[in-house]
């Protein structure tokens, strides 16, 4: 078995049990928040994140990966005080999300540097406290790999290889970008059974998500509640037909939900996207798809033994 870094401390690979595998306890424009910290309420966020996640725990769940990294207004002592109100435990993330930009600090140091800065999240504790991060992440959406996104992309894959940590992507099926990530994080020696590349589920075109799965990688269909990219209907049809090809190993079942965010206007998320809650999966998907055919078996693999597999690496 592994053991794997949780916000409270280490969890064995074996107790992971029901597992959300890509779900935000806050998400908040970290140049916003340090400019203009008037504007957020740290107990109201601190709710929010208690209510969404004691609710996905009274329906099984035990583990959630939260992969709110650097740009996305990380604060691992949030995380950790939501995972010990709630009891649930939480792996929080290490890596740099960004579609086209780095800071000027990054883009004048090397990639070793910025790797450097990864594994000490990893090893050693995230934001001077001992928290430290149980996986890498890294973004790439329409604007491509950028040479920015590329360095952070480098960056991931070569902290991967030192701590032996996997690794989840922000991808965008509609650009093709998950195959752009895997062959750079191939490139740099990441073994695929590592990468987990997210937001498959976006799309429904089957050419593109089989070409992405033929690389031995997991996949996301980890945004259920979305509907922009993708419909609930379209997204079901996937799963339920990659199931029946027999990828039910490879698939993750997750909402991508944020239990606050600042980028729209206080109540516009609720208003356009009710059904986005951290339990949506659970409550009305994994139903849906069992009607259809999908097996109890297959369901146990996307919401637990894939979780494992990994962390572990196999």
């Amino acid at each position: 078995m592994t053991l794997i870094n949780s916000v409270t401390g280490q969890v064995d690979s074996a107790e992971l049990g029901l597992t959300l595998i890509h779900e935000h306890m806050r998400i908040r424009s970290e140049s916003v928040f340090v400019q203009f910290p008037h504007l957020y309420d740290e107990e109201k966020d601190f709710a929010r994140a208690v209510v969404q996640v004691n609710k996905a725990k009274a329906l099984g769940v035990k583990t959630v990966c939260d992969p709110t990294v650097m740009e996305l207004g990380r604060d691992i002592r949030f995380i950790e005080r939501v995972s010990r109100e709630t009891g649930v435990q939480i792996i929080a993330a290490t890596g740099i999300y960004s579609y086209h930009y780095i800071p000027p600090h990054f883009q004048n140091r090397d990639i070793d540097y910025m790797a450097d800065l990864f594994v000490r999240d990893i090893e050693v504790g995230i934001q001077n406290t001992s928290i430290k991060a149980g996986f890498l992440k890294c973004a790439t959406d329409t604007q491509g790999v950028t040479p920015d996104v590329e360095k952070v992309i480098r960056a991931v894959a070569r902290a991967q290889k030192r701590t032996g940590v996997p690794i989840m992507t922000h991808s965008h099926p509609g650009t093709g970008t998950g195959l752009n990530q895997i062959d750079i994080l191939l490139e740099e020696g990441v073994d695929s059974k590592r990468i987990l590349i997210g937001h498959t589920g976006d799309t429904d075109n089957m050419e593109y998500i089989l070409k992405v799965l033929d690389h031995g990688v997991f996949i996301g269909m980890d945004r259920y509640g979305l509907t922009a990219e993708c419909t609930t209907e379209n997204r079901n049809t996937t799963v339920i037909e990659l199931a029946k090809q027999g990828y039910a190993d490879r698939m993750f079942l997750s909402q991508d939900h944020c239990c606050s965010m600042d980028w729209y206007p206080e109540g516009l998320i609720e208003h356009v996207l009710p059904k986005w809650t951290m339990t949506f999966v659970l409550e009305e998907i994994i139903p849906e798809l069992k009607a259809s055919g999908v097996t109890e078996e297959q369901i146990n693999l996307m919401m637990v033994d894939n979780a494992r597999r990994w962390f572990e690496g196999k």
